[in-house]
């Protein structure tokens, strides 16, 4: 065998697409950038931009878990900013909803036995 007829084989490893999302969302990453806009010399803008990509999990790991009380995304955060003198206030005006249909039947009743 010649040493031009030895192959060498040479492999490169790949990741497919599943394995990276699969190690940045248990990595994380992050982004963090600064725009900022001058006109001689003053600033007149600065925008900070940062980005954390992760999993729930990784994030709950880092102290991130904003949206467990953020209502918009937990029912449990809506649940909690129900304080009872909301829930009273709520039962109240129901309260007087009914009593005012109540009165507007009543008349209605009336009016139909004065017309009928």
């Amino acid at each position: 065998m010649s040493s031009s007829q030895t192959g060498f084989v040479h492999s490169i490893p790949s990741t497919t697409l599943g394995d990276l999302i699969e190690r940045v969302l248990d990595k994380g990453v992050v982004i963090s950038g600064d725009i900022k806009i001058k006109l001689v010399e003053v600033e007149l803008l600065t925008i900070q931009i940062r980005l954390v990509i992760c999993s729930v999990d990784r994030a709950r790991e880092i102290g991130i878990d904003w949206w467990r009380s953020d209502s918009h995304f937990s029912a449990l955060a809506r649940d909690e900013g129900r304080t009872p003198e909301a829930g009273g206030r709520l039962l109240e005006v129901e309260q007087r909803l009914a009593r005012l249909e109540g009165r507007l039947s009543d008349n209605r009743q009336t009016t139909e036995a004065a017309h009928g």
